[in-house]
């Protein structure tokens, strides 16, 4: 039985070392990766240039890196020529021009027009220049994989270390505009790992965090959910503290309940849609600025479309995205989500 033990432990102690030595091999292998790949991020294409993009692309030349960008709005493209940025006028003007592409869009059908529209990114045969796509629109999953998968199966005009053919990553972000122009964006990345470790520096320049989320398209998963968390939350919040005020309890007051109590949240301690109780978030300035009401039905909708396709019934989430939708249809697209407070229960301001 002793000897029956010891030879049990030490397979365990072998398995351990082997284990170590494989990670320590992928590790080295993934850190020169990325430090050979550091030289091909010399020439990087943006395109979209909205609220977002712009404040992204501007951390990024900040940080010493050359950009060819473009945008359907040339004032958008006036301000970065002006500063002389080279602009292009379509997407695979830049694209033939970069090493690195990255695409900063409104949505799933913004996208495919630039990938694979006319002057699109894939409009001229499949052997294409950048050896590393970045799109981190809030997109559907499946648009991702497609992209990702007709991405792979393209040839690269000249090899890149570790890189055979072009790789997609899906990155969308969380932060909205303040993080985008103080460069503190939280990135959920889907894609080859390689492929995410390489990009790193880049996303460490428009962000403070990355998350690798696994495979094609989970990026854009993960983006769907948090957003869809988010929305409900702010719901939650705004129905509680509009019916504490009409109880008779002061919004500040109920948020302090919250916020040292099992209600705290995102939308209570740090995004208060009530007016008055919190200084720096959009309710303390007539909801102006922060993430657009349109944007969040947009992702809602992106939630329950995709629900559907893997057979689930949320009702919280469709229920969400009718509040919203309606939010929109009223005049209040433009306003941030958080005003779904002020429109859906006028007059209760902070007591």
């Amino acid at each position: 039985m002793a000897i029956s033990r010891l030879r049990f432990l030490l397979h365990q102690q072998l398995q351990k070392y082997t284990s170590s030595l494989r990670h320590l091999s992928y590790s080295n292998r993934s850190f020169c990766s990325a430090s050979n790949l550091r030289s091909h991020f010399q020439r990087i294409g943006f395109i979209g240039l909205g609220n977002m993009g712009s404040r992204m692309a501007n951390n990024l030349i900040e940080d010493g890196y050359n950009l060819t960008v473009h945008d359907v709005d040339h004032n958008a493209m006036k301000i970065f020529s002006e500063r002389g940025i080279l602009t292009k006028e379509s997407p695979f003007e830049v694209a033939d021009s970069s090493d690195v592409l990255i695409t900063m869009l409104p949505s799933s059908n913004h996208v495919l027009d630039v990938y694979t529209g006319r002057n699109g990114l894939l409009s001229h045969g499949n052997t294409l220049g950048p050896w590393l796509f970045i799109d981190s629109s809030t997109i559907d999953p499946q648009t991702s994989r497609k992209l990702s998968a007709t991405i792979a199966d393209c040839s690269l005009k000249r090899k890149r270390d570790g890189f055979e053919v072009p790789a997609m990553l899906d990155a969308p972000v969380s932060g909205g505009v303040l993080a985008a122009q103080a460069g503190t964006l939280t990135f959920m990345v889907g894609g080859l790992e390689e492929a995410y470790v390489a990009a790193k520096p880049l996303f460490l320049s428009m962000g403070k965090s990355t998350i690798y989320c696994g495979g094609a398209g989970n990026g854009s998963a993960a983006k769907i959910c948090n957003n869809l968390a988010m929305a409900v939350s702010m719901l939650g919040v705004s129905e509680a503290l509009a019916l504490g005020q009409k109880l008779g309890i002061a919004a500040s007051t109920l948020t302090k309940i919250f916020n040292s109590s099992s209600a705290r949240c995102w939308s209570s301690d740090a995004y208060n849609p009530v007016p008055g109780v919190m200084d720096g978030v959009p309710a303390s300035r007539n909801y102006d600025g922060g993430f657009a009401s349109k944007l969040m039905a947009k992702d809602l909708n992106l939630a329950t479309e995709s629900a559907k396709e893997v057979g689930l019934e949320f009702p919280l989430t469709s229920q969400a995205e009718k509040i919203f939708t309606q939010l929109c249809n009223d005049g209040h697209g433009m306003k941030d989500f958080s005003c779904v407070f002020r429109h859906y229960y006028p007059g209760n301001d902070e007591l």
